[in-house]
């Protein structure tokens, strides 16, 4: 396999993460607060400590970062960890035997800097050094500095390396998408998950706002591209969200009008429900649940954010059996269920190696009791639109044919799979369920 711009394991662009863009000739501070706030990072989500997004905010604030060195840090730690396995590869080639766990962190690091980012070597090498303990800055100064000298050496030597190595994913989830895609079709998704996550921003109506943003994504009415800094203000004023096209599908295959009493069962951080109210006009009901009440005032402060007046915010754990006041009371139900996240590995680029085989045969069964719960709440002649993240069957149509063999009283409208290199956004699934 040949490592060339068409299949490098390395990204096309060096807008490295979702949410920032770093500028190649990056000026290094005199500090070394950036390397050793990474390593910390990354040590902590080593040891299972919450995913890459709050960990970057966490260890900003932690080590006193400004915004452009904020920059750097989520450029690394997003980095290094959607390019884990090929890093390692690297590290194989140039140290045999075990090594710990502060040393592989650092060269993963300082690997990242001097051949993806192209930070100059001096510095990707320094800082990078003097980030680690005393005793292990003779071998990172070492393998960095031998790195720095050989990069079209290490470069060619991954042209030999299977793909799930090459592109960093896990052997198990390669190997199954080779069984339901192809090998090509594989191939073609992990290279998708090792480009940086385009941004969007959804023009909110109810701001009653001009849109200010220009040129729309073709046939996506309301989604906008943003390169380049994130408008900070439209977003604090609620006239955009940060949001990808994908998560309109299932709002407008559950089509809310308004007037209509609608659930958002799955509801933080708040996308879905916004595009809700939007579609409601804010005239209705729009409850939005969900389980984790620390996720609740996020939500509720998007919401308000987002000038939505027809929500009303609750925690219930859709394990449980709903309220009675919920039982035949809704519309519309939109249940946006925990899934795998094999749809977004672009953007949230830790979930692949949370990922395990087992998820795949525990997950549908919190997806189903999820729906069940869900089911005596829609009114007679209401729908139900069932929705993951995810692009795995047993989540998906599998899960909604089995549902419906034991609910002959629903009937399936329509389904949707999206693929996030077919679609060119993240990936999703969508299921609109109509009791009769």
């Amino acid at each position: 396999m040949s490592v060339d711009l068409s299949s490098s394991p390395w990204p096309k662009k060096r807008s490295i993460d979702s949410t920032t863009s770093l500028v190649l000739a990056y000026h290094v501070p005199a500090q070394h607060n950036i390397r050793r706030a990474a390593h910390a990072a990354l040590h902590a989500w080593g040891n299972g400590h919450d995913y890459a997004e709050t960990l970057v905010e966490r260890h900003a604030q932690r080590y006193q970062l400004s915004a452009s060195d904020r920059g750097l840090l989520n450029a690394i730690i997003f980095g290094v960890l959607r390019h884990r396995r090929v890093l390692d590869a690297i590290i194989s080639e140039m140290r045999r035997g075990k090594l710990d766990n502060d040393a592989r962190d650092l060269l993963r690091i300082g690997l990242f800097q001097i051949l993806i980012l192209n930070i100059a070597d001096h510095a990707a090498v320094n800082e990078t050094v003097d980030a680690g303990k005393s005793n292990i800055r003779g071998l990172l100064n070492a393998c960095l500095r031998h790195a720095a000298g050989q990069k079209a050496k290490l470069l060619e030597a991954l042209d030999d390396l299977p793909p799930a190595e090459l592109y960093s994913h896990p052997d198990w989830l390669y190997k199954r998408w080779r069984k339901h895609y192809g090998a090509d079709a594989a191939i073609v998704l992990m290279q998708w998950n090792q480009e940086p996550a385009e941004n969007y921003a959804r023009y909110n109506p109810l701001s009653k706002q001009p849109c200010p943003l220009e040129n729309p994504l073709p046939d996506t009415p309301g989604f906008y591209p943003i390169e380049g800094a994130v408008p900070m203000k439209l977003i604090r004023d609620g006239i955009i969200y940060m949001q990808d096209p994908a998560t309109r599908h299932c709002v407008e295959m559950l089509s809310p009008t308004p007037g209509e009493i609608i659930l958002d069962a799955c509801a933080a951080p708040g996308g879905k429900a916004a595009l809700i109210a939007a579609a409601m006009e804010n005239q209705g009901t729009l409850v939005a649940t969900d389980s984790n009440e620390k996720r609740l005032p996020r939500l509720r402060e998007n919401l308000e954010r987002l000038h939505i007046t027809c929500a009303e915010i609750s925690q219930h754990d859709w394990l449980e059996v709903a309220p009675d006041a919920w039982r035949q009371h809704f519309d519309g139900i939109l249940l946006d269920v925990p899934c795998s996240n094999s749809g977004v590995l672009r953007r949230r680029v830790d979930a692949r190696w949370r990922m395990l085989p087992k998820d795949l045969s525990d997950l549908p069964v919190v997806q189903r009791k999820i729906l069940e719960n869900a089911v005596p709440c829609v009114k007679s002649g209401g729908r139900i639109v069932y929705s993951t993240c995810s692009i795995e069957p047993e989540e998906n149509s599998i899960l909604i044919k089995r549902f419906l063999v034991d609910h002959p009283e629903f009937t399936l409208i329509t389904e949707k799979q999206i693929l996030p290199n077919v679609d060119q956004t993240d990936g999703a699934y969508c299921a609109l369920l109509k009791k009769s």
